[in-house]
């Protein structure tokens, strides 16, 4: 199992400013394991609980809670969810004093998984035997034999259906003059994941793509939550970087569909167990767990699973997996390099 390529986009919560201080556990060697698998599973079950700090839909934790005690009965997941950036330092201190409260974190801070990766001494490696399930493809989502992805979001070509009745087949459709005014885009002052996902459309969506979005006069919003809304009620037509959050929305009535195009850009969700982990042997089987088809099933509905054929998640027509998601590179999320960016994009959008 090997590092992974670092090429595509990050949508969301990422951190720019966390810095990693101090880079081994203050807390002594991680502790030791039961011996099989069978043991590892028993020694989980006198522990008898587990707990995950996670950036994750509450309701998708819900759901995994239910699922794994439905599983594990004698073991309770208790969960914490909060922005990667209300997260992250929790595991850095409770690293560094070695009191840990977390077995395993999942997190979508691409620049802090790589620094963790470097540094050492966050995590152990995993032993979950679904990894080795082929249909899993560690090869593609196992980082330095610790860090895992457990699921994925992406952004897409989202649509008003009364007014774009036929949808999208492509980003370049978006860009057609009868769409001037009509085409939703969000600001990324403040956003360095969303300057990742504009960079990426260049890339992605064809060459000088974000350049010609900018002819057709798009309205601009803060967020991309706020551009479901503009969709759901019209105010827009169109979005070439929607969240699949309007997934949800189309499954609640509104008038809305969405694609993902040939090229997807997202956000993978990665999880490692803490070598800091009170729950060592719990921590392990959340992990398998996850990885599993129930563990799957309640962690990514209405999100891209990382395993093949998970009813509920994906997007109809599309066979992208968690794995096809990759990292962002993260000097691409330095603040000068955001800034610059932000600049160009203001003079392009805004006059």
């Amino acid at each position: 199992m090997t590092r992974t390529k670092v090429t595509t986009a990050l949508a969301g919560l990422v951190s720019a400013a966390l810095v990693v201080a101090g880079c081994s556990s203050g807390g002594g060697e991680a502790p030791e394991l039961a011996g099989s698998w069978d043991e590892i599973v028993a020694a989980a079950t006198d522990e008898g609980s587990v707990t995950i700090y996670s950036n994750h839909a509450p309701a998708n934790l819900e759901a995994l809670k239910s699922a794994f005690e439905a599983e594990y009965p004698g073991i309770s997941l208790n969960y914490v969810r909060g922005t990667d950036s209300d997260l992250i330092p929790r595991v850095e201190v409770e690293n560094q004093t070695g009191n840990g409260v977390a077995d395993v974190h999942m997190t979508t801070d691409a620049g802090w998984i790589h620094r963790s990766l470097d540094s050492g001494g966050y995590s152990v490696e995993v032993v979950a035997p679904a990894i080795d399930d082929p249909a899993y493809r560690a090869e593609d989502g196992v980082l330095d034999d610790t860090f895992f992805v457990t699921s994925a979001t992406s952004i897409g070509l989202a649509w008003n259906t009364a007014n774009v009745p036929d949808g999208f087949g492509s980003p370049e459709e978006l860009l057609d003059p009868r769409f001037d005014g009509k085409v939703g885009v969000v600001n990324p002052a403040g956003f360095p994941a969303v300057v990742h996902i504009y960079r990426r459309m260049d890339v992605d969506y064809g060459e000088g793509f974000v350049g010609r979005l900018a002819e057709v006069n798009p309205r601009i919003y803060g967020s991309a939550p706020a551009i479901t809304q503009a969709l759901a009620s019209g105010e827009i037509w169109a979005a070439p970087g929607a969240s699949m959050d309007v997934l949800a929305e189309r499954d609640k009535g509104a008038p809305v569909d969405f694609a993902l195009p040939a090229n997807p850009i997202g956000i993978p969700f990665y999880s490692h167990v803490l070598s800091a982990a009170p729950n060592p042997n719990a921590g392990q089987v959340l992990a398998d767990f996850m990885l599993t088809p129930a563990g799957q099933a309640a962690l990514s509905e209405n999100y891209i699973a990382a395993l093949p054929g998970i009813e509920g998640t994906g997007v109809d027509g599309s066979e992208v997996v968690a794995q096809d998601i990759e990292l962002a590179d993260p000097e691409t999320l330095e603040a000068t390099a955001v800034e610059e960016y932000v600049a160009v994009w203001e003079r392009r959008f805004l006059g």
